[in-house]
């Protein structure tokens, strides 16, 4: 059921491969913002199953996604579409309910790390030299991220056990979308994988709905989070991973805590400890050097 493979292009970043990882970092990276501004009004699970069914709207729209896909890949896509999506999208925004948007940001930045040790043990070989040093930097800058937000006013034992064990799921799924998405293409796995997460989530967002009221910029902010979070971002995020394999494709998510904390700030005026300017030094560092060629 669980496997995964190198990506289609070892040379180092170029233009194409930058231009994913900004898309998916600023996108990815407002979610928890989005998120954020739809608890206002709407419970955990309808914002969950809110950004779910416009995603799945958005993808139906291309043509693409009607390609036949192999029934014997149908349970590795229900299985993308549990981990990628239903359960941690579910988690997210029960846990900032008493995280805020940049610990959750900081917390999920973590997940490069996590995918690669995945992809070491599935492909049976380790990152190279550039790629071990880059995760290694990175993961530092997040780690001092995470920790100059946790331990203020945002830290919440449950809320980060919630979000970690979410960003676990995440190295999952992404480690299971590689050869899937190579093999067909990034819309009908993802379209599939959405229509699973769908049905898994549809029962807690009818329990959510009498929860919740309706709210214009709670709705945007879902519109937001479903049409460019769950849909655009997966489209790029599948296409970077299936070109660069899933140690170098994790590599925009070290970006999500800087893109988080900086709106947090900027919107929610969310304070930025002076801890966190060093982490995000060290976040960029090491994309940098993760993005070299593959030994």
């Amino acid at each position: 059921m669980l496997t995964t493979a190198p990506g289609t292009h070892a040379a180092a970043f170029g233009p194409a491969e930058w231009g994913l990882l900004v898309a998916i970092a600023l996108v990815w990276g407002s979610s928890f913002l989005w998120i954020e501004i739809g608890l206002e009004h709407f419970s955990p699970p309808v914002v969950s199953l809110s950004r779910i069914v416009l995603g799945a709207v958005c993808l139906a729209c291309f043509p693409g996604t009607r390609a036949r896909v192999e029934r014997a890949d149908w349970p590795r896509i229900a299985l993308l579409g549990l981990t990628w999506m239903a359960v941690p999208l579910l988690l997210y925004p029960v846990a900032q309910q008493w995280v805020d948007s940049s610990t959750a940001g900081a917390i999920n930045g973590s997940m490069p790390l996590f995918s690669a040790a995945l992809a070491a043990l599935l492909l049976r070989r380790m990152p190279g030299p550039a790629q071990l040093g880059g995760l290694a930097v990175g993961f530092t800058g997040v780690l001092l991220v995470t920790l100059s937000e946790a331990t203020g006013i945002g830290g919440s034992p449950l809320g980060i056990a919630l979000l970690l064990f979410s960003t676990v799921l995440y190295a999952v799924a992404f480690n299971l979308s590689v050869p899937l998405t190579q093999r067909y293409g990034s819309l009908p796995v993802l379209l599939r994988a959405q229509l699973v997460a769908v049905a898994f989530i549809l029962p807690f967002g009818i329990w959510g709905l009498p929860r919740s009221e309706w709210n214009w910029g709670a709705a945007g902010a879902m519109a937001m989070l479903g049409v460019l979070g769950s849909g655009v971002a997966f489209i790029a995020s599948t296409r970077l991973g299936a070109r660069a394999g899933p140690v170098r494709g994790s590599i925009p998510i070290y970006f999500l805590p800087v893109v988080a904390m900086l709106l947090g700030a900027l919107v929610r005026h969310e304070e930025i400890p002076a801890l966190a300017i060093a982490g995000v030094a060290l976040v960029i560092v090491g994309a940098w050097l993760s993005s070299r060629r593959e030994a």
